[in-house]
């Protein structure tokens, strides 16, 4: 099992913990020190069976910066993501080629 986490957010917090209190092996990856490759965004799109402005963090200063009001294609904002990583909507659990949002934190309890 990964997590893309957030050790500064609450809702990833929580959701680490879910799992750490069911004793599932799980690769913590904080996204914000090492962002996905495009691929494995493009991958993790797939598995959540989302377009990608759906994963977009529309509150973040970043998107309001750079991006609001705009309309972008899947690939930019795919791109927008990787180079502002604070845009992704976390927390997000990956197992089995399957993949959830942690919000609500217990979404997670499905995958365990």
């Amino acid at each position: 099992m990964k997590i893309f986490h957030n050790p500064r957010c609450r809702k990833s917090r929580e959701t680490l913990q879910i799992i750490e209190d069911a004793n599932v092996d799980i690769e913590i990856i904080e996204y914000l020190k090492t962002p996905p490759t495009k691929e494995v965004l493009k991958s993790i799109l797939l598995m959540l069976d989302i377009p990608a402005e759906k994963l977009v963090r529309k509150s973040e200063q970043d998107y309001k910066d750079n991006f609001k009001g705009k309309s972008l294609s899947e690939d930019d904002w795919v791109n927008a993501m990787i180079r502002f990583p604070k845009l992704m909507e976390r927390p997000i659990v990956i197992s089995n080629e399957k993949a959830i949002l942690g919000r609500p934190p217990e979404n997670v309890k499905a995958m365990l």
